[in-house]
């Protein structure tokens, strides 16, 4: 790493806590970042949001020291440094909190944040743990952390391993720390503590940059928002001075509907019921306990969460990918407790994966075989001996046409599109194969607002032909706007089914987070046949 006190074009020292100045990353027939230049305050929150693909991530693994830039120079309170990777980041005050904490499970709160800065004891041949867990209670206590140093990371809350991953930044002495979609899998009452989190921190002179797809939460928490746009900054703007709309429409170029406009549901027969199910996990632990629900034709039942109650053990035994332990599984009038996923894939069943790598892909496959997979034996593309290729990829080209997958080429492999772009061709595999019933965990993960707002609309236009959808989500305008009922899972449990009208954001954090609040009754907790509580 080398550092300068002032580059060549004369920038003052202490002007900016990062200044980024003609950062373009290049890689192999992309440019990711194109001559951005991006400064961020010190002692303030700077919000960073743009579709899939605009280049924010790039941008924040330049800052990081994970990429290094093809051209351009970074400054840190005017001095320019080049990172050589993250450690010379970190050195230079800088802080980085993935979305998918980096966390030791089997490790204490203590041993998470001191991990590789050890305290030792004997002459350095030990680890003093004590010093450990005084060092931790002292910096949870300085930030108002409220964090038991001694509690093993797979004991507390999702909430809570996020604050370790801070405070493992700031026992590292970062100055500026960088939060990467930080509000994706917390409850909204977790949201508004991490936001205090975020004054604590700035009022101790500390910056903060949060990358985020929630336009909301970037202009409650942040000071000025920059937008990035097919790998260019737009513009920054204050937050006190925007709007969503605004946001969105220099997001994505055109006006974006961010309120849905949905009829009234015309509920039909139910066309999944599940009864006195239970599912365990891998460990053989119970994850799923006595669930209870119907989804009907032409309604949205959504589920609602944090994640780790069980949903994806849930959604696993609907599919056919998890045997339960006990209860029954009815699909459009057919028992299929233990039907394979195939044969469920034929009667009509639809899904998107929340694991889209792991479940919805083969990520060495190109796109037409993707868009074959749990489907090559039905007769639209197969003669039961030999794959019509060619019904196969008019199929696909039409996939890609409508959902807009980039680059349209059916012949790449699924590890060579972004993340958004695998998830905008799952979702256009998966509706177009005319399913009555359509599992959705997670279908927005990872996409821009642009096409949220497309596969929102599919989704209510499938409602409305009839198809009964069963929603799993962690955000909680997108579940609230699309279910014509809503359940919240806590513990494998499903503690209530409310009209997502009736009730506010604030008590469904409560339920979400194992709580009765007043008003949901307790009869609410259990719900048979599909009646609405």
């Amino acid at each position: 790493m080398s550092a300068d006190d002032e580059s060549a074009d004369g920038a003052r020292p202490g002007a900016a806590a990062v200044h980024m100045d003609g950062i373009t990353k290049r890689f192999p027939g992309v440019v990711a970042n194109d001559d951005i230049d991006f400064a961020v305050d010190r002692g303030t929150v700077h919000a960073l949001v743009g579709e899939n693909g605009a280049g924010k991530t790039t941008l924040m693994n330049v800052l990081y020291g994970l990429y290094e830039p093809t051209e351009g120079s970074v400054r840190i309170d005017g001095v320019r440094h080049e990172f050589d990777g993250p450690s010379d980041a970190m050195d230079a005050g800088i802080g980085m909190i993935h979305q998918h904490f980096m966390l030791v499970d089997t490790m204490t709160v203590a041993e998470n944040v001191v991990l590789g800065n050890e305290p030792t004891k004997w002459g350095g041949f030990a680890t003093d743990r004590a010093q450990a867990i005084e060092e931790t209670k002292a910096l949870a206590e300085r930030y108002g952390f409220d964090l038991d140093p001694t509690a093993q990371i797979d004991e507390i809350s999702i909430g809570e391993q996020q604050r370790v991953e801070i405070l493992k930044a700031l026992y590292r002495g970062a100055e500026i720390l960088i939060l990467d979609e930080p509000t994706a899998v917390l409850t909204p009452q977790e949201v508004e503590g991490l936001f205090d989190i975020l004054e604590e921190l700035i009022a101790e002179g500390k910056t903060i940059i949060f990358i985020t797809h929630k336009l909301g939460e970037a202009l409650e928490a942040a000071d000025e928002i920059s937008v990035l746009r097919d790998g260019k900054l737009v513009g920054t703007v204050s937050s006190a001075a925007a709007s969503q709309e605004e946001l969105a429409r220099m997001m994505v170029g055109r006006d974006v509907l961010l309120d849905l406009e949905k009829p009234a549901a015309q509920r039909g027969d139910p066309i999944l019921e599940v009864e006195e199910m239970s599912v365990e996990d891998d460990r053989g632990v119970t994850a799923v306990s006595d669930v209870d629900f119907a989804v009907h034709e032409g309604e949205v039942f959504g589920i609602a969460g944090v994640d780790g109650n069980g949903q994806s053990e849930l959604i696993e035994a609907i599919t056919g990918l998890h045997q339960p332990s006990s209860g029954t599984i009815t699909f459009d009038g057919s028992q299929i407790t233990t039907a394979s996923r195939s044969d469920r894939i034929g009667m009509g069943m639809a899904y998107i994966a929340e694991d889209r790598q792991k479940r919805s892909l083969v990520m060495d496959y190109d796109l037409r075989r993707n868009g074959l997979l749990g489907c090559q034996r039905l007769p639209e593309f197969s003669n039961g001996f030999r794959i019509d290729w060619e019904s196969t990829e008019e199929y696909v080209d039409d996939v890609i046409d409508e959902y807009d997958v980039r680059p349209p080429d059916p012949s790449a492999d699924a590890h060579s599109f972004s993340g958004g772009n695998q998830q905008k061709f799952i979702v256009g595999r998966e509706f177009e194969r005319d399913p009555s019933l359509v599992v959705a965990s997670q279908p927005t993960r990872g996409v821009d607002i642009g096409s949220i707002e497309f596969i929102h609309d599919r989704l209510l236009d499938l409602r409305a032909d009839g198809t009964a959808i069963l929603l799993v989500s962690s955000k909680l305008d997108e579940v609230r706007q699309l279910s014509d009922r809503l359940a919240v899972m806590h513990d494998g449990e499903i503690v209530a089914v409310v009209d997502p009208d009736a009730v506010s954001e604030e008590e469904l954090g409560l339920l979400m987070a194992g709580e009765q609040p007043a008003g949901i009754t307790a009869e609410s907790a259990r719900v048979r046949g599909g009646e609405s509580a």
